[in-house]
């Protein structure tokens, strides 16, 4: 088979697109956080991670402009080299207090950043048991470490249990979880997973992407679950709550000094804007003072999956304003009926395998701080029309 043999055999979304039920790459004319213009139709947005509704808030929004007239647009360089401005410090230090941590490392994304930091803590003889459903970047971070990778069924505690049980010798073991998982919204059950990495002798990272600014007052699951002392290392990104780009780990300060100068991914790449830097700085002054934003975010995620439940839908184990409406094994129903929402005014994520097992396509549906009753009622109205038309409920 030729190199390129594959890309010319690959037809399924060309058949996808022809047929007018494409789903992704779907280029916004404007977006407004709530809602955004697609093909000049105004539509209401319940697919984005915009937990808090920042990028469109005045201090975040000015932050930024105020970044570029004084920075510039790049840094064009790496942090270990040229790429490293005071603010980047100043965040980092920002990050620590507000997680209790003792030190944070800000990287160019949040998937560099798993990337960069499993494989540089573990390596060959060590082992990394990941759940399951964990991210993508999770995964990808320990084929990049040459780890023994370890895999236990999502949220089984016994099975993880059995995982760890079944290690020997005494190189390095690390659990690593997401918070908070992107695609049903439900918890890791960090209390018991902490109990077991104790037992068992492993380290903790959290990879708090959906959690941070969302659970525990903002501070993420481990906040949440009280266990902030028993997670070793928090993960997060700035491309969700808040509101930029770009991503970090928080750990012990020896810890994350050796994670700075031994991390591929942070060293040959080129460090994020101050415009971005900035942003996330302020988004962060946003959570600390308007604790009522992310009270509104829960009121808006609780009303909705109520809502969805007593309309008949499947809205799983949610627990997070990640609410899916789990259809099945039908991932052409899916497509058809997430074309249908779109159609009627709503932007929703369908998600089939392998983000998702291959029985358990869904409708992603994310919920925002500045979402407005008006709005939520209209999605709820527009959801129960197209549930009875396919059969949904």
């Amino acid at each position: 088979m030729g190199l390129f043999d594959k890309c010319y055999q690959f037809t399924e979304a060309k058949k996808v697109i022809e047929a007018g039920y494409y789903p992704f790459f779907i280029p916004l004319d404007e977006t407004e956080g709530s809602e955004a213009i697609l093909r000049g139709k105004r539509i209401i947005m319940v697919g984005s991670n915009n937990y808090l509704g920042l990028t469109t808030h005045p201090k975040v929004r000015d932050a930024a402009i105020q970044a570029i007239r004084k920075y510039g647009t790049s840094c064009t360089g790496s942090r270990f080299l040229n790429g490293t401005l005071q603010l980047h410090e100043q965040l980092e230090d920002r990050l620590a207090k507000y997680l209790r941590k003792e030190a944070s490392l800000c990287f160019s994304t949040g998937f560099q950043t798993n990337l960069g930091v499993i494989a540089t803590i573990t390596g060959k003889g060590d082992a990394v048991i990941l759940d399951k459903d964990d991210h993508a970047c999770l995964y990808d971070g320990v084929r990049l470490s040459s780890a023994i990778l370890k895999r236990y069924q999502h949220n089984n505690m016994a099975d993880l249990e059995r995982t760890l049980s079944s290690l020997s010798g005494n190189n390095g073991r690390l659990v690593a979880v997401d918070g908070v998982f992107s695609m049903e919204g439900d918890l890791a059950p960090l209390p018991e997973i902490v109990q077991l990495c104790k037992k068992y002798d492993a380290k903790l990272l959290v990879d708090d992407a959906h959690s941070i600014g969302v659970m525990g007052g903002g501070r993420g699951t481990a906040a949440h679950f009280d266990v902030e002392d028993d997670t070793d290392l928090i993960v997060g990104t700035f491309s969700k709550s808040f509101a930029s780009l770009g991503g970090f780990v928080a750990g012990n300060e020896q810890i994350i000094h050796y994670i700075k100068h031994h991390a591929r991914t942070l060293i040959f790449s080129a460090s994020i804007p101050a415009a971005n830097a900035a942003a996330a700085m302020a988004a962060l002054d946003v959570m600390e003072s308007e604790p009522d934003r992310i009270k509104k975010l829960h009121r808006n995620a609780k009303k909705m999956r109520k809502e969805f439940k007593s309309m008949g839908f499947n809205t799983g184990k949610s627990q997070t304003p990640v609410v899916p409406i789990i259809i099945g094994s039908d991932r052409d129903k899916t497509l058809t009926i997430s074309h249908a929402l779109l159609n009627e005014g709503v932007f929703v994520n369908p998600v089939f395998a392998p983000a998702v097992p291959p029985q358990r396509s869904l409708l992603r549906t994310s919920y925002m701080a500045t979402h407005t009753d008006e709005q939520l009622d209209r999605v709820l109205e527009i959801f129960y029309k197209v549930g009875k038309r396919f059969g949904l409920i």
